[in-house]
């Protein structure tokens, strides 16, 4: 249910919640998208390869039980709104956009282990079925009654946006400082996960102290969690990490160890990683170099320095959620934010 997690025992009412809360999620996330349209339908049918983890579900939902006093409560789910539900299934429709949309930009063949939508039906069908998605998430939010949902989704959407052109706009610019890193994975990452937290404490009615609470967990929980995807895009297997690794590398993306390295390594090392992170953008490495880049890393602590980071932003998403009440979805938000650098895939 919860992935990497092993629940103690006591979390067993949760779980039982949670899993009720997601099948119902999955319910509306399946039939909002259904057309009547064979064609489109099949379509639709295939993005199921990409649901994962279903993070961001699971967020909007503990969030909301995080955010009331009676967590001890042995019938959680019926705390889950319709709200709750459909805002559940919105984040997750607009995450499966960008992933379908980032498999193009990437030009990657794997994901979750399986052929791409774009490897299996090109470019253009890839693009067409992420846009379906963001409109479909927009007039599933349009079913609510408070526009309060929609805005915080559209302002979400806008800054994953605006995080991924910024990271465009920084290919092979090997000056880029950390700052402008975390502006990158702050919108790219970040601000959908810290969206997913609020609308669940907002589905709860909670507070505003609450509610901003759980957004600054979301949004340092997701740039903890995409350093830990770079990393593993740097140095993971492809098996085991279930989507083509080295992307960010062919397309000269340069993540937290680079920027690291960059910025601490003598004029000679740096000169000889600029050497080879150009010889893999222009495909015309002979072999080998990235092992050298791997063992140049290591001599400036980089990728390291890029864990720890990591697990200071986990330990600071932790000590931030110390105002919420005392329970069960409380637990299980410390040990989400534990799993997230806990992970090989």
């Amino acid at each position: 249910m919860l992935g990497v997690l092993e629940t103690p025992a006591h979390l067993a009412p949760f779980q039982q919640a949670l899993g009720e809360g997601l099948t119902k999620v999955r319910a509306r996330f399946d039939s909002h998208l259904r057309s009547g349209e064979p064609s489109v339908d099949e379509l639709c049918r295939q993005v199921e390869r990409y649901r994962g983890k279903m993070l961001r579900p699971i967020l909007v939902l503990t969030c909301g039980l995080a955010s009331r006093t009676d967590q001890s409560r042995t019938d959680l789910a019926v705390a889950f709104t319709d709200g709750h539900i459909v805002s559940a299934a919105v984040c997750e429709m607009v995450h499966m956009a960008t992933l379908v949309h980032d498999d193009v930009l990437d030009e990657a063949d794997i994901r979750r282990g399986e052929r791409t939508i774009s490897a299996l039906r090109g470019n253009e069908a890839a693009v067409m079925l992420g846009d379906l998605l963001i409109a479909s998430a927009y007039d599933l939010c349009n079913t609510l009654s408070s526009l309060e949902t929609s805005r915080i989704v559209s302002n979400a959407a806008k800054v994953v946006c605006q995080g991924e052109l910024l990271q465009l706009h920084t290919r092979a610019d090997w000056a880029m400082t950390e700052a402008t890193y975390y502006k990158i994975v702050s919108g790219k990452t970040g601000a959908l996960i810290a969206c997913a937290c609020e609308l669940g404490a907002l589905h709860s009615q909670a507070d505003a102290s609450i509610r901003g609470a759980l957004a600054a967990y979301g949004d340092k929980l997701g740039i903890a969690f995409q350093i830990q995807d770079d990393l593993l895009d740097l140095t993971g297997d492809e098996k085991v990490v279930g989507k083509s690794v080295r992307k960010d590398l062919e397309k000269s993306k340069l993540t937290l160890p680079l920027i690291h390295h960059l910025a601490t390594a003598d004029s000679v090392q740096r000169s000889q990683t600029i050497a080879i992170l150009e010889a893999i953008d222009h495909n015309t490495q002979s072999g080998g170099e990235y092992a050298t880049l791997i063992a140049q890393l290591g001599q400036t602590d980089s990728i390291a320095y890029a864990s720890a980071t990591a697990a200071r932003l986990v330990k600071d998403a932790k000590a931030g959620i110390a105002v919420l009440p005392k329970g069960a979805a409380t637990d299980v938000l410390h040990l989400m934010a534990d799993a997230v650098i806990n992970r090989d895939y």
